[in-house]
């Protein structure tokens, strides 16, 4: 059995169109080189909503946004994460050691290696941000754009800081993600330090009344809830709980500060 057949027992829609393109070759150059028809075979085993999904060689046929699997989300985020960690020119080795670590704590030991061998080898290509974050855009949840969103600015601060070059890049994969800029600045605010982040965090301006806080918290809680994103799996609904708490804090800081 291949070192990396556990990808198709757990991806439906993420292998076709560019990502199957880029998950063949880095699958090929790791080792795990298929015949044509054997890859072929390999890029259909995943299922999504019960049903096959195929598209970006003769398009695909959707009445419905499929339900992203662990393996949808997996596959996008190796690749997106290779695209932030070169955004500045760099390959900074403690960014790869988050991404290893990182994988590590939602997987275990043995699929953390798998995955980040994979991820070596996709981090050797040339990709396309625009056709691959457009491809994850049709097929993935709002609430998974969103918790891959805030992986990749930890991938960026993880060496202490987000650099000009990181931010433009992830707020360019978040454009073609069609996430909004009000989302897009709430998740950026976690990032950053400034006397306002807090209220960035709930989408609202300190000019807010109290009452308007308490509203803009209780659809932030909703919003960033681990549970919007349990069909993930258990290990990226725990990655969730980090988002979600950021909009506890901020909501205390706020109260803190109001004496609310």
């Amino acid at each position: 059995m291949s070192g990396f057949k556990w990808i198709g027992a757990t991806i439906g829609w993420a292998l076709g169109g560019p990502i199957g393109a880029i998950i063949g070759l880095a699958l090929g150059s790791a080792g795990d080189a298929f015949s044509s028809g054997k890859l072929g075979s390999f890029l259909n085993e995943g299922e999504s909503t019960g049903r096959r999904t195929r598209y970006g060689t003769g398009g695909y046929n959707q009445q419905q946004r499929p339900q992203t699997h662990s393996g949808d989300f997996e596959v996008s985020l190796l690749i997106l994460a290779s695209v932030v960690i070169k955004a500045d020119g760099v390959t900074d080795p403690k960014e790869l050691e988050y991404v290893r670590s990182q994988f590590v704590s939602m997987y275990g030991k043995e699929r953390a290696n798998k995955a980040f061998r994979l991820f070596k080898e996709i981090n050797k290509q040339t990709i396309n941000t625009r056709q691959v974050s457009l491809q994850i855009q049709r097929m993935m949840d709002h609430p998974s754009r969103l918790q891959l969103l805030h992986f990749l600015f930890n991938i960026a601060k993880s060496d202490g800081m987000v650099v000009d070059e990181e931010e433009r890049q992830i707020a360019s994969i978040a454009g073609y993600l069609n996430i909004n800029s009000r989302d897009y600045n709430s998740i950026k605010a976690m990032f950053y330090n400034s006397s306002d982040n807090a209220y960035k965090i709930l989408e609202i301006t300190k000019a807010a009344s109290n009452d308007e806080v308490k509203r803009a918290y209780r659809k932030m809680v909703k919003k960033y809830h681990p549970d919007k994103v349990e069909h993930l799996g258990e290990e990226h609904k725990k990655g969730a709980e980090t988002k979600f708490k950021e909009v506890q804090k901020a909501y205390e800081y706020i109260q803190k500060e109001r004496g609310m």
